[in-house]
């Protein structure tokens, strides 16, 4: 067993280098200004002082400690982290340019190779981005086409939740299929069924690597990439990348097979439209296919993931709080009756509207916002920060900012409504970030929200099931990049 002492004598010289390294590094940025933040300890950095679970939770309490503009320092990866609704508007939306990077995160380059949209960096970014928003609107998202698909399907979701005949069921899993479905026929062109196999293990695949990307050893991955074959962790997301892109790929020659320039169908059929305009152009074109495959992964799990998440909290806080629900399904009685809910219904319904706002703002889905990075050198609020450096421009600390919402730590739809009850914007609210780097399906988002939620609501009233009261209901998020509720049960009685 002697290799093993060899080993862990070449990790110990590894991370003393490291160290010495940062330490340096360190004493150079602390002539620079750089804002103030607790004190490192060797080769950990701040790494003691975190909760790994809820990290966002203890960059809330550093706030308090440091203001809200502070330096981290993750074993051997600086960051500076931005809270509050001030600050993070200021830098995501007056400084757009310069924290518009991407930091380079062990786990997501593994994952995307920069290929993509979402942790793309520079021209490569730019050029996907124009085209994923330009092809968005091109195929309807906003309009009466896509609201129809939504619409569509949710009749079958409620068909669904009708054959369970009042009785207690996971709304979960059915939920994440629904929204997928929406995503999947504006990609792909096509509808799963609920139960088709190929979309309930794609949406396993990528729930366990949700899950896997937060845990204690990606984390330490992420610090730490050359102690990478000592864990597994990050290994079997990429496994279940590899298996998911199977799918794309199988799905995209498909498509290719299909294809007919004339007559564009899809996501797909429009970028290989652009492909080869471009392809005629260079030779170093961005339209080749790694990029095609990094855009259908994205679009698919941020139009899956994050509205089937909200959705899952819509129908627990509409079981916690039972008189909101009422008031809900008041309004639309009142405005629509029976007839199926359209997007144009959502202006004269101040209160839903300010529901389904609440929802998102306390259900703060993605907590710690994807990572950004400074593209220059800026010296922001009196503070220095080098081009490069790795920023959280934490999405909590803005959705629970207290000099911005009354009741910031409760549920409380008055948050939208003015002295007359009618529905009234809050610059806070910004679940989908702001920026250049601001959520690109923001606004199918919106429109599935409200279709889904006040279909749902209209034929529906959501309980606890038989034995369990609304104080037993848990609001604890679970434990992910993405926070979903605790898994529950609800009975959908028909109203």
């Amino acid at each position: 067993m002697a290799w093993i002492g060899l080993v862990l004598l070449l990790l110990i010289f590894i991370l003393t280098v490291l160290f010495l390294f940062k330490m340096g590094s360190s004493q150079s940025n602390s002539s620079q200004n750089l804002p103030p933040g607790p004190r490192t300890i060797p080769i950990l950095g701040n790494l003691h002082i975190m909760d790994f679970k809820r990290p966002y939770k203890t960059m809330i309490k550093l706030a308090k400690e440091y203001g809200p503009i502070f330096h981290l320092q993750m074993g051997g990866q600086e960051m500076v982290v931005l809270t509050g609704y001030e600050t993070v508007k200021e830098a995501l939306v007056k400084h757009a340019e310069a924290f518009s990077g991407r930091p380079i995160v062990p786990i997501f380059e593994d994952y995307t190779k920069g290929f993509g949209i979402v942790m793309a960096h520079g021209e490569n970014w730019r050029q996907m981005r124009q085209f994923s928003l330009s092809a968005l609107r091109a195929y309807g998202m906003g309009k009466r086409i896509v609201e129809d698909k939504i619409s569509e399907e949710c009749s079958v979701l409620i068909k669904t939740y009708e054959t369970y005949e009042g009785k207690p069921f996971e709304p979960a899993t059915i939920l994440k299929a629904a929204a997928a479905n929406i995503i999947v026929s504006f990609l792909l062109g096509k509808r799963f069924e609920y139960e088709d196999a190929t979309l309930l293990r794609l949406l396993e695949l990528i729930e366990e690597n949700i899950h896997l990307v937060v845990t204690p050893a990606v984390l330490v991955y992420n610090m730490f990439p050359m102690l990478g074959f000592l864990l597994g962790a990050h290994k079997k997301i990429l496994n279940n990348k590899k298996e998911y892109h199977e799918f794309i790929q199988a799905t995209f020659l498909e498509n290719i097979k299909e294809f007919d320039e004339n007559i564009q169908r899809t996501f797909i059929d429009a970028f290989l439209v652009q492909q080869e305009k471009e392809n005629k152009k260079s030779i170093d074109s961005y339209f080749h296919n790694d990029n095609l495959i990094g855009l259908v992964d994205n679009l698919f799990i941020a139009g899956m993931d994050t509205t089937s998440n909200t959705l899952c909290w819509a129908i627990l806080l509409m079981m916690k709080y039972p008189e909101v629900q009422k008031k809900v399904q008041e309004e639309i009685a009142k405005e629509i009756g029976v007839r199926q809910p359209r997007t144009e219904d959502r202006v004269k319904m101040s209160y839903t509207n300010a529901v389904i706002h609440e929802i998102q703002r306390f259900a703060d889905i993605v907590p710690t916002n994807f990572p950004h990075a400074t593209t220059k050198d800026i010296t922001f609020k009196g503070f220095f920060i080098p081009k490069g450096m790795h920023i959280v421009p934490l999405l909590s600390s803005v959705l629970h900012d207290e000099s911005q919402w009354e009741k910031p730590h409760e549920f409380y739809p008055e948050h939208f409504l003015d002295s007359e009850g009618k529905f009234v914007k809050k610059d806070a609210f910004m679940p989908f970030s702001a920026g250049y780097r601001v959520c690109a399906g923001e606004n199918l988002a919106k429109m599935e929200l409200f279709l889904f939620f006040t279909n749902l609501l209209q034929r529906f009233t959501f309980q606890p099931p038989s034995g369990t009261s609304k104080d037993d209901l848990d609001l604890t998020p679970a434990l992910g990049f993405i926070t979903p509720p605790m898994p529950y049960k609800t009975c959908a009685v028909l109203s």
